[in-house]
């Protein structure tokens, strides 16, 4: 059976793919930080009758990252697919973001892809074969009014992905990105907002969660079937929900966009 690493795994996107690959027929291998809610979920997905392991792992941390992919391997001999979809959010105006959290949203939303591309990497080329699919954002197609440290993590993701396609199909290896909208799921939970004070911070943060309950927002099983049509039909990008039209008024009318954006701060 093929097989596939999904990091983040235990809830939102991560559990959606996670229940779409196991129904596919897919072996999984899953990871998150909390080894509670990541149990939960391999519980859940292990009923369909596929093999499944769970490794807690902060993707941010090489070492623990090494662990991850040595697990993987040593259970399941080789892998077919690496869904990087761990990460975090962060909004607020640039004077009220610090370092820390520069270093933060970067370590994960950056490092822990790079961390889990090099331990795979070897592998794939060995093999010839192999499929990354990087979970980006629409805030990597286009920049977001307060949303700088955020943006700057998956604009870089794009350019990772983009490159390393180049790099790795005369490979063997397809690389793919799915960028989705803003999605209804345990997006809060992992949030930080920033402001001049509690109160602004708390502002921004209703705001979006306001967002996320609207028709605007993409549900957690539309970016999965995003991620399984990225494997299986070997797309080089998928922008799924209302983030395709704001990424295509972007491409075309990038002085237009950005004057809308910043006079409706």
């Amino acid at each position: 059976m093929p097989s596939a690493i999904i990091t983040g795994g235990s809830q939102g996107i991560g559990k959606a793919t996670a229940l779409l690959f196991a129904r596919k027929g897919y072996d999984l291998v899953l990871s998150a930080r909390s080894p509670e809610v990541l149990e939960a979920t391999v519980a859940e997905v292990g009923k369909i009758g596929i093999k499944v392991l769970a490794v807690k792992c902060d993707v941010s941390q090489e070492a623990e990252v090494n662990a991850l992919i040595s697990k993987a391997l040593e259970n399941f001999g080789s892998i077919d697919v690496l869904i990087n979809n761990a990460g975090i959010c962060m909004t607020g105006p640039i004077e009220n973001t610090s370092l820390s959290d520069w270093h933060r949203v970067m370590d994960v939303n950056v490092w822990g892809y790079i961390h889990t591309i090099h331990a795979l990497l070897p592998h794939f080329l060995q093999r010839g074969a192999g499929t990354i699919v990087n979970v980006g954002s629409m805030g990597g197609k286009f920049p977001l009014p307060e949303m700088t440290v955020y943006c700057a993590s998956k604009y870089a993701v794009t350019g990772l992905t983009e490159t390393l396609r180049l790099e790795l199909k005369p490979k063997g290896i397809h690389v793919s990105a799915v960028h989705p909208s803003a999605t209804n799921s345990d997006f809060m939970e992992r949030a930080q907002f920033r402001g001049s004070n509690q109160q602004e911070a708390e502002k921004r943060r209703n705001s979006m969660s306001s967002l996320l309950e609207s028709p605007a927002a993409s549900k957690p099983e539309d970016v999965a079937n995003a991620i399984w049509d990225a494997v299986k039909y070997q797309k080089d990008e998928i922008v799924v929900g209302s983030g395709s039209i704001m990424s295509a008024a972007y491409k075309f009318f990038p002085g237009l966009m950005q004057l809308a954006m910043q006079t409706s701060r």
